[in-house]
């Protein structure tokens, strides 16, 4: 089977070595920019709006999958009148704008809160008395790891934090005090007969510095199971909706013992990159197996795991790795705030996990054995 992934970034170079392990094969196409696939498929740089690219790039392709959420719906819409692409438009239309996002999880039976659109200046008025302060004011798209996005303190900031983003469309959403950010990463398949099959990966309780993921646990503490029920089944009904083959992440605050719906990525997600050591099925290789209809692998975890990420720089990318720990560079220049790499640990015991992969992280940035990093 081949298979055309858009986009060519680590998530396209991981879900390319779980593909070619299955006996896949790879095609990509990506925008102008570094890329993270040489040696895993053919590659071509071009235009994503550009209709004969597509139509070259689709040629001989089983089916198409993308590992990049700002993938022009256009192109998807394109492709999927010469090939399957799993997922499909609707995901990527539903995720790439956030009050789209939010009054869709509404739909879902999920929490949310209190949020208003900010198209312009004439909105700010009947947003402050939707919207209880502080706040948080985003772009309604391409916003991520922390970019797009301002603090409301009071109502003189909203002006500020509107010119700040480029006057762009926004969403002004009420600030959450949560006690901890969950996510919740589940794939869906369809096999050749119809059969539909769902599953999740144990909850990921993460950690962010300056609006980038610093580390994920999986199992996440801290909640309990009637709570993680309620929002796996609004998960579950997202994905019916959508028709959506393959993973989906839907992050979370976790807030005075509730699951608040924050936003969702339509493909492989950072917070699981765990699961390919500490699953018996990585999300990788089953996202590559319902874009094949290939039947889903089992999600059941091998022990505690948890995962670091290694941003900006890596001081010393050859240091010896403690027992049980598993590193992953992506091949990426280094660049402040840019996602280079990961480490990964899995043990019986939380405490366990992450000692030994705070060790590793400490190691790999040439700090003292007890850094936290």
């Amino acid at each position: 089977m081949k298979v055309g992934i858009l986009g060519a970034g680590q998530l396209g170079q991981m879900l390319a070595q779980a593909a070619i392990d299955m006996g896949m094969t790879c095609r990509f196409l990506a925008p102008p920019g570094e890329t993270c696939v040489e040696g895993l498929g053919d590659l071509t740089i071009g235009d994503l709006r550009d209709a004969a690219v597509l139509d070259r790039f689709a040629q001989g392709l089983d089916a198409v999958t993308y590992e990049w959420e700002n993938v022009p719906v256009s192109a998807i819409d394109h492709l999927r009148r010469r090939v399957p692409v799993r997922p499909g438009p609707e995901s990527l239309r539903i995720g790439q704008d956030r009050i789209q996002e939010k009054q869709f999880f509404r739909s879902c039976g999920l929490r949310v809160q209190a949020f208003a659109p900010v198209d312009a200046p004439r909105d700010f008025r009947m947003a402050l008395q939707a919207v209880p302060l502080p706040a948080m004011l985003k772009t309604r798209r391409l916003g991520y790891d922390g970019k797009g996005q301002a603090r409301v303190m009071d109502a003189r900031d909203l002006a500020a934090a509107f010119e700040m983003l480029g006057g762009v469309p926004c969403i002004l959403e009420a600030f959450v005090p949560f006690d901890a950010e969950i996510s919740l990463v589940a794939v869906r398949g369809v096999e050749h007969d119809g059969t539909e099959m769902i599953r999740f990966w144990p909850a990921f309780r993460n950690e962010h510095r300056e609006g980038i993921l610093d580390r994920s646990v999986s199992p996440a503490s801290g909640m309990d199971a009637a709570t993680l029920h309620e929002a796996q089944r609004g998960v579950r009904e997202a994905l019916r909706r959508l028709d959506h083959q393959g993973v989906l992440c839907v992050e979370f605050f976790l807030a005075d013992g509730e699951l608040i719906a924050n936003e969702m990525a339509p493909r492989v997600h950072n917070s699981a990159h765990g699961t390919m050591e500490g699953a018996v099925t990585s999300q990788f290789e089953n996202h590559m197996r319902a874009v094949a209809h290939m039947p889903l692998g089992s999600t059941e975890p091998r022990g505690v795991t948890a995962m670091r990420n290694l941003v900006g720089s890596v001081a010393q990318p050859q240091a010896a790795m403690p027992p049980g720990t598993f590193l992953h560079l992506y091949g990426k220049q280094p660049r402040p705030r840019r996602k280079l790499g990961h480490v990964t640990s899995v043990a019986q015991r939380e405490i366990d996990a992450i000692a030994a992969c705070d060790a590793a992280f400490a190691a790999l940035q040439g700090q003292p054995a007890s850094a936290r990093g």
